[in-house]
């Protein structure tokens, strides 16, 4: 259901009642991240805080876009985007270009875009779709073995790039989703014991030595400290040297004087807490939780299950970003290519992201509507 002329009255209606903070907070991120990446980059070859710009700029028309088109509508092509998402995971293989070890990019001039941060869209839909059609209170194994499979298959594609963290993604997404749609105790403990499994085959079969030995970083970060360790301690002291109000905008010594690698990517979190201190991140977290709490609350008061099941996994996939890149650059976690919502430098997912966005505020205006 679009936006037509014969629609509009009753959606119309309820504009002011949609919870339009989540835009303004998305806008707000996005402006924090704007000024952060351009201090993070201010030293480099290239100020990336034009390019920015713009994918910040055509991601609020992707919001609006994907505002203005019903959820419900979208959940019946699912199928076909889904597929449309694993021929563009399996193309990039081919005519991807690599960078930092993956094969996960298409090359277009200067510009990258990375098919992995849309097909996370494209699955949610297909499962939102798959899991409303099971209206019971619990799922039967079957069902959870489709979806399971669901996700598997884009997983399997990224992890062929030897892009493991944009692969483990998927994960949070999936959980969320099949734990709303009714999950017996006994399936989760099972799935926990299959995860150790799925870890041991995945050290011996799967990880590549750098992956390793980023993981073994995390464990011992002095076992190679001008190496695999070098980026987590630099990571450390510029969280640490912040303190609690920060040095200043631009700055901090890690970031102007080139010390920390990926500041204007991954660790932009690290040049925010180095700049900012504590208070600044603080602030910061505190944006990211109005945000979730604000998604949690368009999912509860959603009318249908599949507007809700949506929800849940967007925002899943959303909470665990956040998550994990700020367990990342504290060294709570081993560091992988996990991006920060709306701060960290990207096209892809950025546009993800405030499509993300955009979704969810679809499922509050049209919940009136689609019951």
């Amino acid at each position: 259901m679009t936006l037509t002329l014969a629609d509009d009255r009753p959606l119309l209606r309820h504009l002011a009642d949609v919870r339009w903070v989540l835009l303004a907070l998305a806008l707000l991120l996005a402006a924090i991240g704007l000024a952060t990446v351009h201090s993070a980059s201010s030293e480099l070859a290239v100020d990336y805080l034009p390019r920015q710009a713009v994918w910040v700029a055509l991601g609020l028309l992707a919001l609006f876009a994907a505002l203005g088109v019903d959820y419900q509508s979208l959940t019946k092509f699912s199928l076909p985007l889904y597929v449309g998402g694993l021929l563009a995971l399996a193309a990039v293989l081919f005519l991807g270009t690599e960078r930092g070890g993956a094969r996960s990019w298409f090359g277009i001039g200067s510009f990258g875009l990375q098919p992995s941060e849309f097909a996370k869209l494209t699955t949610a839909l297909l499962l939102a779709r798959y899991l409303a059609a099971t209206n019971r209170r619990y799922l039967r194994l079957h069902e959870i073995a489709g979806a399971c499979g669901l996700v598997a298959v884009p997983m399997a594609l990224i992890v062929l790039q030897k892009d493991l963290g944009s692969a483990a993604m998927f994960l949070p997404m999936l959980a969320g989703m099949l734990f709303v749609a009714g999950v017996r105790w006994q399936v989760i403990v099972a799935a926990a014991l299959l995860a150790l499994v799925a870890g041991g085959v995945l050290w011996n079969f799967v990880m590549l030595d750098y992956q390793k030995g980023r993981v073994m970083t995390f464990l011992d970060p002095g076992r190679d400290p001008l190496g695999a360790g070098y980026q987590l301690r630099q990571s450390k002291i510029a969280v640490g040297s912040g303190q609690i109000v920060g040095r200043g905008y631009m700055q901090g010594t890690q970031s102007q004087l080139r010390f920390l690698p990926a500041r204007h990517t991954d660790f932009v979190f690290a040049v925010l807490a180095e700049e900012w201190g504590f208070l600044g991140v603080a602030s910061v977290l505190v944006l990211y939780g109005i945000f979730i709490f604000n998604g949690a609350m368009v999912a509860v008061r959603a009318r249908d299950r599949t507007g809700i099941l949506l929800v849940v996994g967007l925002l899943a996939g959303f909470a665990f970003h956040v998550a994990y890149n700020t367990a990342m650059v504290v060294g709570l976690v081993p560091i992988t290519g996990i991006p920060l919502p709306f701060l960290s430098y990207g096209g892809s997912f950025t546009l993800a992201s405030f499509l993300a966005t955009g979704m969810i505020l679809g499922v509050d205006l049209r919940r009136y509507v689609n019951r």
